[in-house]
C-alpha cells in the first residue's frame, strides 16, 4: 500500500512538473562553505514602487525560482537569521528566462564605533529539516568530550547503562563524521566519542527524516558530526588545548583529562591540502549497585553487587587530504584518515548473597577483580571525483577502504568466601578476543535539473563486508592456562548490500514536493567455524519517502514528512559468543537477530524561528536488549532478542527568546510517549508504555570586555524501552565562560559539566522470572580549562566535505 501510494504521488509531482511553464528567474543561495541552505524566504520586489511580488522559500538543496512574471524591473531580497541582509542590483526581465547563479550569503555582523562585532550562532539551531548543535561557538561545550556534548542536545538521550545513543527516545542511530559514519557502534561507539574533543568538531546535525539519497540505516535518523575547516585561498591553521577534571565522591582521585589538536590547511593554485590530528586523554568512572532476588524450589537469595570500574586510556587521531581542481567543473580528491584509542579498564566487584531455605539463612560473598587491555584501530581511505556537465548536471563518484582492528585480553580473578568471611575457593580467567572487519565500497550519484520546476537525484551504491572474530576463553587449571572447550568459538560473517535510489522535487506557487524510492538488496553469511553452523538471509526491501511542504504566507509554512528506514544488527550483536563478566553474570549474541524497520512520520509548523513539530514512528521486531536467568544456577544471561512492535508518539515546541539586549535564549520542550508491545517474549505476552518530558534550555549573556557566559540545563524524565525501566527523573545545569584576545585570535575558556551533581542513573528490570535494580553513579561533574589560538590567512577555502561509500555500514561495528 505504502508503495502504491509513493508511486500515485511521484506521478501527481511529475504530471504537476511537465504542466508549468518554465521558471522565469532561477538562482541558489548558499552559506560562507559553498552549502546550499534551505528553506530561505527570497522576496520579489517590483521596482518602481516596492511592491512584493511574490516570495519563495529555497528547497533543500538551496535552489529557488519564480514563474509567471510580467516584464518590468526587479529586485530580490533576502533576510535570514544568522545572515546578513542581501538586495541584488535591478533585474530587468524580458521575457526571457534568467538564471542568477550562486548568491553567498555572508555571516550577520553588526557595526559598533567602527568595531566589527560578528554576532554568535546559538548553541541550538532549529531549522525545518534539521536540528543544529553550533559546538564552534558553544563554551558549555568546552572541554567536553563529543559524547558529552551530545547529551545537551535536546531529543538526544546517552544510555550509559547500555552504551546506547538514542534520537527522541528512538535508537538505531547512524553517526556519521563529516558525512561518513563511523566504523564503531555500541561500546565501542561511545568510547571513540569520548576520546572525541568537542575543539575538533564545528557542528552537529541532528536529522530525524533524512531524504531517500541517505543510506536507509538508522531507524532513529542521523547525527552527522562536522568537524571544523577553514574559509578561502592562502595558508592558515589552529592549535587548541584544554585540560580538565572530573569529580565523583566515590570515584579515584585520578580523575584528569586533557587534549590537543592542530588543523592546517593551504590552497594554491589547483590543490587544496589539509591535514590535522589530535590526541587526547580521559579517564571515566562508574559505581554500580545491583540487587537481584531470585526463587527456585524452596531457595530464596538475594544478591547485593557493587561494581568500581575505572577506565583510562589515550586516543589519537589524524587525516590527510587533497583535492586537485582538474578544471572548472572537475575535482579529483583522496582522504586518509585513522584513528588508534588505547583503553585499560580495572573493574572491582564485591557481590553479598544471602540464602534463604527451610527458614534458615546463610550468606556468601564473592570478591573479583577484572582487568581488560583493549586497543582498537580504524583506518579510512577513499578516492573521489566530481564532475559538472553544466549547471543543470552533475556526477560524483566515490571508492572506499575501511578497515577494524581490535585485539582484546580479559582477566577475572575470583575469591569465594563463605559466611564468616573464609576462602573456600578461587577461579582465574582469561579471553582473549581478535576482531577483524574489512569493508570495500563503490557509489555514483548523479543530479540534474531536468527543466525549471523539476530535479531529479539518482544513484547506485555497493558495500562488501567481512568480519573475523576469534574468541579463546582459558581457564588457570594446575599453574598453566587451558581452553575451555564449549565456551571459545570462530565467527565469520559476510555481508554485501546493494541499493539504488531516486528522488524527484518539484514547486508550483507555495507547495513543494520532493518524493523518493531506495532499493537496498542484503545477501549475509554467518558461520562458526568451531560447530560449523552456517546462517545465511537474501532480501530486498523498498524505503520510500515523501517531504511535502506549504509556504501559508511570509514566514509561516507548515511541511509533512515520511520515511521508512531500517536498522540492522551490528556484528558484534550477531556474534554467538558468549562473554564472561562475572560469575553470576553473561552476555551473548545472537545470530538469528533479524533487522528492524521503522516507519517515520512528522508534521512542522514553523513561524519565523518558532516551530511545533508532532510526530508518530512505528518499529516492527525492535532489537532490544533482555536478560534471562537460570533459577537453578543464579546467572543472568543477556542477549538481543527481537521485540514485536515499538510505537513512538511526539510533541516539540522550539522557540527563541531575546529577554535583553544581552541576553537570549533558546527552548525546547519534547513530550514523548513510547509503547511497546509483544505477543510473545520470553514466552509471555508483554505490554509497557510511558510517558517522557526532555527540557532543554539555553541562555547566552553578551558581558563587557568580550566576556561571554553560557547556561545549558536540561531534563529527561522516567521512561520505559523495552523491558527495561529508568525510574528517576535526569537533569543538570552546565555553565562556562569565555573571554577573547587580540580580535578573536585568542580564546579562553572555563566551563564546568552538571555543577549541581545531580545526574546519575537508576532503573528496573521485573518480568518474568527476573527481578533486579540498578544504580549507576558515573563521573557528570566536570570542569575544564581551554585556550584556542588562529594563525595564519584566516580566509582559506575549505577543503571539501566528503560522504564515503562505507557510510551506514561502518557504524554496525564493535560491541553491542
Amino acid at each position: 500500500m505504502k508503495n502504491i501510494l509513493l508511486f500515485f504521488t511521484c506521478l501527481l509531482a511529475c504530471g504537476n512538473l511537465f504542466a508549468q511553464t518554465p521558471a522565469d528567474l532561477r538562482g541558489d543561495v548558499r552559506d560562507e562553505q559553498k552549502q546550499g541552505i534551505p528553506f530561505v524566504p527570497i522576496q520579489l520586489f517590483r521596482l518602481g514602487d516596492s511592491m512584493r511580488v511574490a516570495i519563495k522559500e529555497s528547497d533543500v538543496q538551496g535552489r529557488f525560482d519564480f514563474s509567471s512574471l510580467p516584464k518590468g524591473e526587479y529586485i530580490l531580497r533576502i533576510r535570514f537569521q544568522g545572515f546578513q541582509f542581501y538586495e541584488t542590483p535591478p533585474i530587468s526581465f524580458k521575457g526571457a528566462p534568467i538564471v542568477l547563479g550562486s548568491i553567498d550569503l555572508k555571516p550577520e555582523v553588526a557595526l559598533l564605533r567602527e568595531v566589527v562585532i560578528e554576532t554568535t550562532k546559538p548553541f541550538v539551531e532549529q531549522r525545518a529539516d534539521k536540528t543544529i548543535l553550533n559546538v564552534e561557538n558553544s563554551i558549555v561545550a568546552t572541554g567536553n568530550s563529543v559524547l558529552e556534548v551530545l547529551e545537551k542536545a535536546p531529543g538526544v538521550t546517552i544510555d550509559r547503562q547500555n552504551e546506547q545513543i538514542k534520537l527522541n527516545h528512538k535508537s538505531g542511530i547512524t553517526v556519521m563524521i563529516d558525512g561518513r559514519p563511523n566504523l564503531l557502534s555500541g561500546a565501542d561507539l561511545t568510547t571513540l566519542l569520548s576520546q572525541m574533543n568537542s575543539d575538533q568538531v564545528s557542528s552537529i546535525e541532528l536529522i530525524s527524516n533524512p531524504s531517500s539519497k541517505y543510506d536507509a540505516a538508522g531507524n532513529a535518523g542521523i547525527i552527522n558530526i562536522r568537524l571544523k575547516r577553514n574559509k578561502a585561498y592562502g595558508t592558515n591553521g589552529f592549535v587548541s588545548l584544554n585540560a580538565g577534571r572530573g569529580f565523583l565522591s566515590v570515584g579515584p582521585a585520578d580523575l584528569y583529562r586533557g587534549a590537543g589538536m592542530l588543523n592546517l590547511n593551504h590552497r594554491h593554485g589547483k590543490w587544496n591540502v589539509y591535514g590535522n590530528g589530535g590526541v587526547s586523554r580521559k579517564v571515566n568512572f562508574n559505581a554500580i549497585n545491583v540487587l537481584r532476588n531470585t526463587s527456585y524450589q524452596g531457595l530464596a537469595s538475594a544478591f547485593d553487587q557493587n561494581f568500581s570500574r575505572t577506565s583510562s586510556g589515550w586516543g589519537y587521531n589524524g587525516k590527510v587530504g587533497a583535492d586537485y581542481y582538474a578544471s572548472e567543473k572537475t575535482i579529483i580528491g583522496m582522504m586518509i584518515d585513522g584513528t588508534t584509542v588505547d583503553v585499560s579498564m580495572n573493574n572491582l566487584s564485591k557481590t553479598y548473597i544471602q540464602d534463604v531455605q527451610g527458614g534458615l539463612t546463610s550468606k556468601s560473598m564473592v570478591n573479583q577483580t577484572a582487568t581488560s587491555h583493549s586497543p582498537f584501530q580504524n583506518l579510512t581511505a577513499n578516492l573521489n571525483l566530481r564532475h559538472d556537465f553544466s549547471k543543470e548536471s552533475s556526477l560524483s563518484m566515490d571508492m572506499d577502504y575501511a578497515g577494524f582492528g581490535n585485539r582484546k585480553q580479559e582477566f577475572f580473578d575470583a575469591d569465594y568466601l563463605n559466611g564468616e568471611g573464609m576462602s573456600t575457593s578461587q577461579t582465574q580467567l582469561k579471553n582473549r578476543i581478535k576482531t577483524l572487519i574489512d569493508m570495500w565500497a563503490f557509489r555514483a550519484d548523479f543530479n540534474r535539473r531536468i527543466n525549471a520546476l523539476m530535479t531529479m537525484e539518482t544513484g547506485f551504491k555497493g558495500v562488501r563486508v567481512n568480519t573475523d572474530n576469534d574468541f579463546v576463553a582459558e581457564k588457570s587449571a594446575g599453574g598453566s592456562w587451558q581452553n575451555e572447550v564449549g565456551k571459545s568459538n570462530h565467527f565469520l560473517y559476510g555481508e554485501a548490500i546493494y541499493a539504488a535510489y531516486v528522488n524527484l522535487a518539484t514547486e508550483w506557487k507555495s507547495w513543494k514536493i520532493q518524493s523518493g524510492l531506495r532499493a537496498e538488496h542484503t545477501a549475509s553469511k554467518g558461520e562458526t567455524l568451531t560447530d560449523r553452523q552456517e546462517i545465511s538471509r537474501r532480501y530486498l526491501s523498498l524505503f520510500p519517502t515523501l517531504f511535502v511542504q506549504k509556504i501559508l504566507q511570509e514566514n509561516h509554512s507548515l511541511r509533512f514528512s515520511y520515511s521508512r528506514r531500517v536498522d540492522r544488527p551490528n556484528y558484534q550483536q550477531l556474534n554467538p559468543f558468549v562473554f564472561y563478566m562475572d560469575p553470576y553474570a553473561l552476555d551473548q549474541g545472537n545470530p538469528y537477530l533479524k533487522p528492524q524497520f521503522t516507519g517515520n512520520f512528522e508534521l512542522n509548523y514553523t513561524y519565523r524561528q518558532t516551530g511545533f513539530t508532532l510526530g508518530y514512528a512505528r518499529t516492527k521486531d525492535l532489537i532490544t536488549q533482555i536478560s534471562q536467568q537460570n533459577d537453578e544456577t543464579r546467572i543472568v544471561n543477556v542477549i538481543r532478542e527481537n521485540l514485536g512492535e515499538a510505537h513512538y508518539y511526539s510533541a516539540a515546541l522550539y522557540f527563541p527568546l531575546k529577554l535583553t539586549k544581552a541576553w537570549s535564549t533558546q527552548q525546547n520542550i519534547a513530550l514523548n510517549y513510547n509503547r511497546f508491545t509483544d505477543g510473545n517474549l520470553e514466552g509471555a505476552a508483554y505490554q509497557a508504555g510511558r510517558m517522557v518530558l526532555n527540557l532543554n534550555s539555553n541562555h547566552s549573556f553578551k558581558l563587557p570586555r568580550q566576556f561571554m557566559l553560557e547556561l545549558n540545563f536540561w531534563y529527561l524524565s522516567p521512561r520505559v524501552h523495552g523491558v527495561e525501566r529508568t525510574t528517576i527523573s535526569q537533569y543538570a545545569l552546565n555553565a562556562g565562560l569565555q573571554k577573547s584576545f587580540k580580535n578573536k585570535q585568542w580564546r579562553l575558556r572555563l566551563s564546568a559539566d552538571d555543577v549541581l551533581s545531580t545526574n546519575h542513573w537508576e532503573g528496573r528490570l521485573q518480568y518474568q522470572n527476573v527481578d533486579l535494580s540498578v544504580v549507576n553513579r558515573f563521573v557528570s561533574t566536570r570542569v575544564a580549562l581551554s585556550v584556542n589560538y588562529n594563525f595564519g590567512n584566516q580566509q582559506v577555502k575549505s577543503a571539501r566535505s566528503r560522504n564515503t561509500a562505507t557510510d551506514d555500514m561502518k557504524n554496525r561495528a564493535g560491541n553491542g
